[in-house]
């Protein structure tokens, strides 16, 4: 067995479609896209090894915060909003070489279920859909959900051993995730949904994890 604590990096391959309004008339807002940042955390990682080449990983993190701003026609807005991601990952991971080399390349495949949570959209937004759909600012509220999804990951890393207990390691991987941010507008008087709207968001994170790593 073996467990790794260290660094994990997000890099989104993102792109958007643009933000369709859905209800209560079906109309895209031309040219409006978005931009995801990167991001980092603590990433915690435990390894079963099932021989000296093939194992088992399962890598967990603190949810990293990413922020969402506006391109094109939403440009002007700038930040959009925020939220947490969870992605925690399994993995069926090969190591080559011999089980006592200093230092071993591996490769893995597996997958992860993303979901969202804390998503927060900016004031400024909220009035820009609020006008959109008839409000006048601060007289509507928008929430906004997005859809967990499960994605394949492919990795690739190096692992190099210290002593018999002790190594450090690091690995990219590459995760096919498409989803779609949901928004809901409610009146502040009334609490009624006033309109809806969406926008598909490709993510594709490219991530990096660097590690110590403990055998018992």
């Amino acid at each position: 067995m073996m467990l790794g604590v260290g660094w994990l990096g997000f890099y989104p391959q993102d792109k958007s479609t643009p933000l369709t309004f859905t209800s209560p008339m079906q109309s895209e807002l031309t040219g409006s896209k978005s931009a995801v940042s990167n991001a980092h955390t603590l990433g915690l990682s435990f390894s079963y090894f099932l021989d000296s080449n093939w194992a088992v990983e399962a890598v967990l993190g603190i949810p990293p915060k990413f922020k969402l701003d506006g391109r094109g026609t939403l440009a002007a807005i700038g930040r959009l909003g925020e939220a947490s991601q969870y992605s925690p990952t399994i993995l069926a991971r090969y190591n080559f070489l011999d089980s006592r080399a200093a230092l071993r390349p591996f490769v893995s495949v597996g997958g992860t279920y993303v979901w969202y949570d804390d998503i927060k959209l900016t004031q400024t937004l909220q009035n820009a859909v609020g006008g959109r759909l008839g409000q006048a600012p601060g007289t509507s509220g928008t929430s906004a959900k997005i859809d967990g999804k499960f994605a394949p990951v492919l990795n690739a890393g190096v692992q190099y051993r210290i002593d018999d207990r002790w190594g450090v390691s690091f690995s990219l991987s590459y995760v096919k995730l498409k989803t779609k941010a949901k928004l809901t507008t409610r009146s502040n008087a009334s609490g009624a949904t006033v309109g809806t709207a969406e926008s598909g968001l490709t993510l594709d994170p490219i991530v990096s994890y660097l590690s110590v790593n403990y055998r018992f």
